[in-house]
């Protein structure tokens, strides 16, 4: 199920922090939860990690040319 979303027309890291902050309001995670993401630069950027950290999410990434990391979730 989607827990947080947010669409422009970009992909700065404004956008995905917009829909994790929507995902921890409305679903109050506990810290350790494990964050999985693709490698784009909007998910690696400096802000996005550090609001990854204040919420106490563990950050994983898919390996590196490896499309099929997110295949079930994205599916």
């Amino acid at each position: 199920r989607i827990v947080g979303w947010a669409m422009d027309e970009h992909l700065r890291a404004e956008l995905p922090l917009a829909a994790l902050r929507m995902a921890i309001k409305g679903q109050k995670p506990s810290a350790g939860l494990i964050h999985h993401s693709d490698r784009g630069t909007q998910y690696a950027s400096t802000e996005y990690r550090q609001a990854l950290q204040a919420a106490g999410f563990r950050p994983s990434m898919s390996r590196r040319a490896d499309c099929y990391d997110n295949a079930p979730m994205e599916s």
